[in-house]
């Protein structure tokens, strides 16, 4: 997906807004998920998105997307941004996402085929991708045990804590 940023997509520093480069993320990985699925992805969660440089109106930015990693019902998406200064010829890598979409037939989650593996990057992608989503599950487990942990403690526990972290 290529397009040229306009100045309706500008934030107020004059640079290419990361919500208008987040949505066409997004279109991306439907795209990619949906080509690959042969039906309907939503999108499920953005596992993190790196802003590693900015993007000026404009520029020509090009979004590629790969799957990276097929479960049963899911596809993570890989989708790496680029900006083109066509005057200078200059391009450069600006954004790396990653996005699992869903795939969706009669309002339900359905199967999606089996990635087949090319290449020894395409073996090396899948194994990231499969422990990218197992630590995402394990993380949010961990997160949820200590919110509770939190939800439960006392007003003193919670004073120490808070201490503790401030540094006091």
């Amino acid at each position: 997906m290529a397009l040229v940023m306009e100045p309706n997509d500008a934030n107020f520093l004059g640079k290419v807004f990361g919500g208008t480069i987040l949505s066409k993320i997004d279109l991306c990985g439907y795209a990619t998920a949906s080509r690959f699925a042969g039906t309907i992805c939503v999108t499920a969660s953005f596992d993190r998105v790196d802003f590693l440089e900015p993007i000026e109106v404009g520029e020509l930015v090009t979004f590629v997307g790969h799957v990276s990693y097929a479960g049963r019902t899911s596809v993570e998406v890989t989708i790496e941004v680029y900006a083109e200064n066509i005057l200078q010829n200059i391009r450069r890598h600006t954004n790396t996402a990653r996005v699992t979409m869903v795939a969706i037939r009669d309002n339900k989650p359905t199967p999606v085929p089996k990635l087949i593996f090319e290449t020894r990057e395409d073996k090396i992608r899948f194994l990231e991708g499969k422990l990218r989503r197992e630590l995402r599950f394990k993380q949010r487990e961990e997160r949820q045990r200590i919110f509770d942990d939190y939800a439960q403690a006392s007003d003193e526990e919670l004073d120490r804590l808070l201490d503790r972290s401030s540094g006091a």
